[in-house]
């Protein structure tokens, strides 16, 4: 099929994706010269040029991070992923049932593992399989959230995602040259249930977003919208600046307020990387203001230090909780204690790790969460503001039995890499846009606020 250059269609349904991930799904191969275009050959080749994906997002209550689901291997397996918004390479479990028909390895001294820049090689002492080859491309797989590493060889296998239009999912679109990592199961601790992997979506020229662009010569632009709840998905798009529609039919890329995205020249990866940049999305936050008043800070700690690294503000999937330097955290408690004064809310007995509670039936609720103070991150100029309201600030608690709400914002320390980190929770029914082609991020603030959620995209097929 590669030497002829073939092109077939893959026609599946979407609740497939609620298979076991252990099971291959059956599909059905239509030959076609029209529609969804796939090219299948030994080399990667992009499938119908400026083709929008999508894949759902779902939220484990356990430890409080996010899945993706992709088609992975040979015959095409429903995979869950821990979605990494900053790591550079995807990677799987490939010690346990990793069974495919189409995995290739990558030779050390293959042009693909300079690129890859991994530096190290490996032999196979036990039997050969796909974590284990002669003279294979290794990588140092990371989890962000334990970080903890382990040592896996490259392969290259078939990925696929529903294609879209922004409104519904679509027939899939197969990568059949996906670049990825072995990993461990033990690498797999700390992340949510049943997930086997992860993905990842960092700005590196293999992370998942950058080989879905190349295959499909689409722009490097992805989005995601995280769900608040485990009930429903959010959504993911990939190759695409929007449309973006979610019930009742609000298109989201319509409401984008964008800052610059910052690059940060040392990264923070577990394994150092001589002279590569962060894979992390950083942005300017200038100062950050409660009710509209602004926190005394040492700014100094907002701005990326260019010799080593440190400060500035990043966005993580991988945190439940944004971080804040000690410093930050103690002027910005301060301040939303004062503001939560003037409110005649009542506080009670912190809940860790959180260090501001109050009593949930004392506070009203609208349509953007608790009515706490609002909250700022103020951006390159005082009228680019991505506020915060208490949906996104506030988190519910138990104490004693009874319901409490806590600002969910955590103290980082006194010495972090990072000075801000935002993490999960801030970022929820917030629709995301990372467009690597201007370099910038597009934000929505609360979707609650336009009358719907991240999980109100229409995960039916599109027929």
């Amino acid at each position: 099929m590669g030497g002829s250059g073939m092109h077939i269609i893959i026609d599946l349904k979407l609740k497939a994706m609620q298979a076991p991930a252990s099971k291959p799904l059956s599909f059905s191969i239509l030959l076609s010269s029209s529609l969804l275009l796939i090219f299948v050959s030994s080399s990667l080749h992009p499938a119908q040029a400026d083709q929008p994906l999508l894949t759902p997002i779902k939220k484990d209550t356990s430890t409080n991070l996010y899945s993706v689901s992709v088609y992975l291997k040979t015959p095409l397996q429903h995979t869950n992923l821990h979605l990494d918004l900053g790591a550079s390479l995807t990677w799987v479990d490939c010690t346990r049932r990793y069974n495919s028909s189409t995995y290739r390895h990558v030779l050390y001294n293959a042009s693909l593992c300079l690129e890859l820049d991994t530096r190290i090689y490996g032999n196979c002492f036990k039997s050969p399989g796909p974590s284990c080859f002669n003279d294979s491309c290794e990588f140092f797989p990371e989890n962000s959230v334990t970080r903890q590493i382990a040592i896996g060889d490259i392969l290259l296998d078939s990925l696929a995602l529903p294609t879209t239009d922004g409104r519904n999912p679509g027939k899939l679109g197969l990568d059949s040259d996906f670049v990825f990592s072995c990993g461990t199961t033990k690498l797999l601790r700390g992340l949510a249930r049943g997930v086997t992997g992860l993905a990842a979506l960092g700005r590196f020229n293999f992370s998942l977003p950058a080989q879905l662009g190349r295959a499909f010569s689409s722009p490097l632009i992805f989005a995601i919208c995280l769900p608040s709840t485990p009930s429903a998905n959010g959504a993911a798009f990939f190759n695409s600046a929007g449309p973006y529609y979610f019930l009742p039919g609000i298109d989201l890329s319509k409401s984008l307020i964008y800052t610059p995205l910052l690059l940060n020249p040392y990264g923070d990866t577990i394994t150092p990387y001589p002279n590569r940049p962060s894979d992390e999305y950083f942005i300017g936050v200038t100062s950050i203001k409660v009710n509209g008043n602004a926190v005394p800070l040492n700014k100094t700690l907002l701005a990326i230090n260019q010799e080593n690294g440190f400060g500035g503000t990043k966005v993580t999937t991988s945190t439940p909780y944004t971080l804040l330097h000690t410093s930050i955290f103690k002027a910005f408690t301060a301040a939303f204690e004062q503001e939560s004064a003037a409110l005649n809310l009542s506080s009670i007995t912190p809940v860790k790790p959180f260090s501001l509670c109050y009593e949930a039936d004392k506070i009203a609720s609208t349509r953007v969460g608790p009515a706490v103070p609002t909250i700022d991150l103020v951006l390159q100029s005082d009228d680019v503001l991505w506020r915060i309201f208490g949906a996104n600030s506030m988190v519910s608690v138990k104490v004693n039995g009874e319901d409490g709400l806590c600002l969910g914002f955590v103290d980082g320390g006194p010495n972090p890499r990072t000075s801000i980190v935002i993490g999960g929770h801030q970022i929820e029914d917030n629709l995301l846009q990372f467009d690597l082609v201007s370099k910038r991020l597009g934000f929505s603030s609360s979707v609650l606020f336009r009358s719907t959620t991240c999980s109100n995209f229409n995960f039916t097929t599109n027929k």
